[in-house]
């Protein structure tokens, strides 16, 4: 009997429904808290073909949510590690493991080939990245986030509107799992219906995954959810980039973090600037690259680094609001 069998006796599935479950390829970005329920139902339902990109090595932190690694993996990459497990769960999987970042200089490709993308990253900036470039390629995106014992899922882009239609700013403020804590099997759920998303995106069952999110508060043991059919994209926004090795004479680059943080700069000729003092110096910066008797140009293209994306979003808000108009974010990878 199949492996499948209580899967193809379903009539969303079926034997014509596996076999599209089988040449399917599927792109996950992250493999941690929301990638490793995703990693593994995907691979146990018959998923053909999965890449799975995460630059990150396993930390005992992680164990109590991260059930693909044992307490011997500390230490290893997470993409080979789940790899490993992946292939003896599914012996007929094609897996390939890319230890490596996403960005915005890589994106495009990544996502090229895959029939559905997954972001499982935990990141701002790639999120955006992802969203952005999924818009463009016209691939479905399941997207999760989980934190403390509340998160959501939702499928975006495609024939449905981005990640920006539906979440135009970024918040104030950002907690994370190392701040806030976070509910292992809470992120084992969302990661979970992120899976059953991914599922039925590629049987195409109805109603259609894109353009709909799921929000689950178990805390309070509520779930809710709602469609984003028509929601619109928005007129302005702030794109991430990827900086050059040769940086274009026109290009102004500033690095938010502090020095304690990151000793050496996003790029050799970067400003240094806190956030919080940010317009003022920025202005005293940019009269004394002007011309003599010139007023400071705020027509400059400046890009704000910063670790996670969200100092230099809120930034480039901040920004936006005195006149510049110019703005690009960079998310520095760690090391």
């Amino acid at each position: 009997m199949s492996a499948f069998a209580r899967q193809i006796a379903l009539p969303e599935v079926g034997a014509a429904g596996q076999a599209q479950l089988a040449a399917a390829h599927v792109l996950v970005v992250g493999a941690g808290g929301l990638g490793c329920p995703v990693l593994t139902y995907l691979a146990t339902a018959g998923v053909g073909r999965i890449t799975v990109m995460d630059p990150d090595r396993i930390e005992r932190t992680n164990l109590h949510r991260q059930p693909l690694y044992a307490p011997d993996d500390v230490g290893a990459p997470k993409a080979d590690t789940a790899a490993r497990v992946l292939r003896r769960l599914a012996p007929a999987l094609e897996v390939v493991a890319r230890a490596e970042p996403l960005g915005a200089s890589n994106a495009v490709a990544a996502i090229a080939g895959a029939d559905v993308v997954v972001d499982a990253a935990d990141s701002f900036a790639v999120s955006y990245i992802l969203s952005d470039a999924c818009r463009v390629a016209g691939t479905v995106m399941i997207s999760a986030s989980a934190l403390g014992t509340t998160g959501y899922v939702g499928g975006f882009c495609g024939p449905a509107p981005s990640l920006r239609a539906v979440f135009p700013d970024l918040p104030d403020r950002a907690a994370t799992c190392a701040s806030a804590g976070v509910m292992g099997p809470v992120v084992g759920l969302i990661g979970a219906a992120q899976a059953q998303m991914v599922l039925q995106q590629i049987l195409m069952t109805a109603p259609p995954v894109a353009g709909q999110l799921l929000s689950f508060d178990m805390g309070r043991l509520q779930t809710a959810g709602f469609r984003f059919d028509t929601a619109e994209e928005p007129a302005t926004g702030f794109g991430f980039v990827a900086l050059p090795a040769d940086m274009p004479s026109d290009r102004i680059v500033v690095d938010l973090r502090s020095t304690a943080e990151a000793p050496v700069p996003v790029t050799p000729g970067a400003w240094r600037i806190a956030p919080d003092a940010l317009r003022g110096a920025m202005l005293e910066q940019l009269r004394r690259v002007s011309s003599a008797g010139r007023s400071p140009r705020t027509d400059r293209h400046i890009t704000l680094a910063c670790a996670s994306g969200l100092r230099a979003w809120q930034a480039a808000r901040r920004l936006r609001a005195t006149g510049f108009e110019r703005l690009s974010l960079h998310a520095v990878q760690a090391p």
